[in-house]
């Protein structure tokens, strides 16, 4: 089965420093993995060299056998691939609506038609409504962003992210920062997420580890320490040395 996401050699330099070294991971379509690791091991670089932010010093991506590796970020939304952000990159002066609406645009060639009364669109509007319904946000709709809690944002986050419709689904730390309440909100979202979305997940939590990936990379100063299933990720002795500090 060709892999929804291949990274091979995958390597990040800013002069002397080296922040991603030599990486590979292979997710199957459809797969839940977790990129695991302490503050400052490169999963944050990892992503956004995935997903084109910055330009590897060496090594491929590939998404479903095609080479991305110096593909835009823009194209390589158009291969399917989705992200969230560990800092919150939403529009806080506009309504949760809008916010959807915005997305929704990004793959559609409406966006070219500037002529259009943008509030008018209601097939737009009825599409954008149906995403925030999936995520129980539906009641806020009118509300402006800014007026949401910060776990109400947070879902909003994956639900655009949900609405391009990807195939590849990136997550930067969905749960941090938000309250036990929210957490079971969120983790709720992640469980009804189609099977058809290969998801990859940076969480600190082993708790979240556990219970939400199949599969499991830990990395430690941009290397590949210990890979594969949940199981026996979590009782390799270099996990327990360099995440659990024993």
């Amino acid at each position: 089965m060709t892999p929804a996401l291949e990274v091979t050699g995958l390597t990040k330099n800013y002069g002397a420093l080296s922040v991603i070294k030599d990486f590979c991971i292979r997710v199957a379509p459809g797969e839940r993995r977790l990129i695991l690791g302490p503050n400052g091991a490169g999963k944050t670089t990892l992503f956004n060299l995935i997903s084109g932010d910055i330009s590897p010093s060496a090594g491929s991506i590939r998404m479903f056998g095609e080479d991305v590796s110096r593909l835009a970020t823009s194209r390589r939304v158009s291969f399917g691939l989705a992200r969230t952000y560990q800092i919150l990159t939403l529009f806080p002066n506009d309504t949760v609506l809008h916010n959807v609406k915005l997305s929704l645009l990004g793959k559609n060639r409406i966006r070219w038609r500037v002529w259009q009364d943008f509030d008018a669109l209601e097939d737009l509007n009825d599409r954008a409504m149906a995403v925030l319904e999936k995520v129980n946000l539906a009641p806020l709709a009118r509300l402006p962003l800014s007026s949401t809690s910060y776990g109400e944002k947070r879902r909003l986050e994956i639900a655009l992210a949900l609405a391009q419709a990807p195939r590849i689904l990136l997550l930067d730390e969905p749960l941090a920062g938000l309250s036990s309440g929210e957490r079971e909100h969120v983790r709720a979202l992640l469980e009804k997420v189609p099977r058809s979305i290969a998801i990859v997940m940076i969480e600190h939590d082993m708790d979240v580890a556990l219970s939400f990936a199949e599969n499991i990379s830990l990395i430690h100063y941009g290397k590949l320490i210990v890979d594969g299933n949940r199981a026996d990720v979590a009782a390799h002795p270099r996990t327990r040395e360099i995440y659990l500090g024993h």
